[in-house]
């Protein structure tokens, strides 16, 4: 009976072991698609901080001096509902967003080898850079949208009022005046993302079983290291996708990715470049670890029910 149990559990370790290569890609969207909503509705309210942080020429009462004053700041003067509006937007983008995301990324993996034993970081870096072009093209406009919600006073009651104003206003281009920006920002942080959490996935765990302490640990650190890297193109990036509610004509004008890196330096030189960068370090370690623990898990499971295991 034990040798049956011992048996049973090598079966089980050796088939998630081979989940990169044996995994339906309906599987993998899936998962993704249930991680990255429950990534982001769980981390919305820091997120929020994270924006407010970074706009530039913020009025007195938008001005924050770290994630906890603007928590306690918020939640005091505008109440705790501050810290959610704008959720619809990332819950409706993001569930598509990421199931094209990591069904991406799975299958260029497979296609460059990602998957041989070994650590391949080509392979993953260039699958990851694949899987956020991909997913950003869908992504970018929710994400203008609940960045336009989040900023302190904003008269947007609802998604869809936001997306018509917004529309109206300024038309296509404003949903995407910030793509090229975030995907300078999105292609390297995944990158730096995937090759880190499938290198400390194999270090912390060299047998490569389901180990949910692994996928949280490995996520958080990997996060971590990518958000510190990118923040000066969050910076950018914030600036691009809020410049239609700004009162400073320059950032209302503020066309690109130079642009925005010229008024940033020219108001607050390098130290403008890290705005932000606490509350952002701060999102993507747990964000990153829920969003992997939830992936991995989702993949697991949904692969054994799947298989009728």
């Amino acid at each position: 009976m034990a040798s049956e149990t011992a048996v049973s559990a090598i079966e089980e370790e050796i088939d998630y072991e081979g989940l990169g290569d044996n995994v339906p890609l309906h599987i993998n969207m899936i998962a993704g698609a249930m991680a990255g909503i429950s990534e982001h509705a769980l981390m919305f309210p820091v997120d929020v901080i994270r924006t407010r942080m970074q706009i530039l020429s913020a009025s007195p009462a938008a001005t924050y001096t770290g994630v906890t004053q603007a928590l306690s700041r918020i939640s005091s003067v505008e109440g705790a509902r501050a810290l959610w509006k704008g959720v619809n937007s990332v819950i409706l983008g993001a569930g598509p967003a990421h199931a094209v995301y990591f069904g991406t990324y799975e299958v260029v993996k497979e296609a460059t080898g990602g998957n041989a034993s070994g650590h391949h970081f080509g392979s993953t870096a260039f699958a990851g850079a694949s899987a956020t072009i991909a997913s950003d093209a869908f992504m970018n406009p929710f994400d203008v949208i609940k960045q336009r919600m989040q900023m302190h006073g904003s008269a947007y009651k609802s998604v869809m009022s936001c997306a018509s104003q917004v529309y109206k206003q300024e038309g296509l281009r404003a949903f995407y005046v910030s793509y090229p920006t975030t995907l300078a920002m999105t292609v390297p942080f995944t990158a730096v993302q995937f090759s880190v959490y499938e290198y400390a996935k194999k270090v912390l765990n060299p047998k490569e079983g389901y180990s949910p302490l692994t996928h949280m640990t490995a996520g958080g650190l990997a996060g971590a290291v990518a958000a510190a890297v990118t923040t000066p193109l969050d910076v950018a990036k914030t600036l691009l996708q809020t410049r239609g509610s700004s009162t400073d004509p320059a950032i209302r004008n503020a066309s690109g990715m130079a642009e925005a890196f010229r008024i940033i330096t020219q108001k607050e030189g390098a130290k403008g470049f890290t705005r932000g960068m606490s509350a952002r370090i701060a999102t993507h370690i747990p964000a990153n670890a829920l969003c992997w623990l939830s992936y991995e898990g989702f993949r697991f499971f949904l692969n054994k029910r799947d298989k009728g295991l």
